[in-house]
């Protein structure tokens, strides 16, 4: 008999006036759909689809204020990397925010995903393999040694890895590195690895930034990182050959304000994290300032290469 699978429910309550926004952020985590729960305009809508007036009343005593956006998770999602995904992008978002999840341990959960997570290829030159794994041959790559913790980041979702076989393009040795939102520090540390002279990684949550930071001297490239932990670019100073910003659609048209003032001439900016759905607003930003050079595509991700001539 086929053993049953288990699942892990993570119910995300946000204002109800944010629910839209939450859900396409809770999207990138799980491709294969959620649900939402959004009872601010209960009696409106009940009428329009059902035409009822006559409504259950446990239904009238929710909370109209509040949504709750539902993902269910099976452990090869890895339910730990998805939760602390959440965690900082609803805060960059700037989105209040409360999470929880049922029919599970914390701690099993934490730990028993990294079964889950073996050497992976990305691009052409670069390989992630998680600390725990062993490897007999890297076949010509470049080894990312990594340590997920609980900040997101392991290359193993399409926004990483689209953002990842773009960079493989523009590091080259020596180029000043910028990463903002920078998660476990997966972009930095490949950058390093690929040859750029120094790279910075921002992050809004201090664990992230602890996180990169280990995975930086994991790598023996610690010499050449710098975390910051801010909002966004605030406290980057200097100017950089190479920026990525691996975030959400709104925080990367809020970033491109401040854009002009770190990167260096014939700089380039590579944008990830994007729904299909929100691209077109994403470039009709960016192109004021930069021009588009190249998009990637998978599985309704897109990431974009930009580049900044003066």
């Amino acid at each position: 008999m086929e053993e049953t699978k288990s699942w892990v429910e993570v119910a995300v309550t946000v204002p109800a006036k944010d629910i839209d926004r939450a859900g396409d952020i809770a999207q990138m985590v799980v491709p294969y759909g959620i649900y939402m729960e959004d009872y601010s305009h209960l009696e409106e809508e009940a009428m329009e689809i059902a035409h009822i007036d006559l409504i259950d009343e446990a239904l009238l005593q929710k909370d109209r204020t509040k949504g709750i956006v539902h993902v269910y998770l099976s452990p090869e999602d890895h339910p730990a990397e998805a939760i602390a995904f959440l965690t900082e992008r609803y805060t960059a978002a700037g989105i209040d925010f409360s999470i929880a999840t049922e029919n599970v341990d914390e701690e099993d959960w934490i730990n028993n995903w990294k079964q889950y997570f073996k050497p992976l290829p990305v691009g052409e030159k670069l390989l992630i393999r998680p600390i725990w794994e062993e490897l007999a041959d890297p076949a010509g790559r470049v080894v990312l040694d990594l340590e997920p913790g609980l900040a997101f980041g392991t290359g193993t979702h399409e926004t990483t890895r689209l953002c990842m076989e773009l960079m493989e393009k523009c590091v080259k040795p020596g180029v000043r590195f910028l990463d903002v939102g920078c998660g476990s520090g997966i972009l930095s540390v490949a950058a390093l690895l690929l040859g750029a002279g120094n790279a910075v990684g921002v992050d809004i949550d201090p664990l992230a930034v602890k996180t990169a930071e280990q995975n930086a001297a994991q790598n023996r490239v610690a010499d050449k990182f710098t975390g910051i932990c801010g909002d966004l670019a605030q406290k980057v100073t200097g100017k950089y050959d190479v920026v990525a910003a691996n975030i959400v659609a709104d925080v990367i048209i809020r970033l491109a304000d401040d854009c002009p003032r770190f990167m260096a001439e014939n700089s380039v900016l590579i944008v990830s994290g994007i729904i299909d759905t929100r691209e077109a607003e994403v470039c009709a930003r960016l192109e004021r300032d930069f021009t588009l050079l190249e998009r990637r595509e998978e599985h309704g991700w897109v990431a974009l290469l930009f580049l900044k001539e003066k």
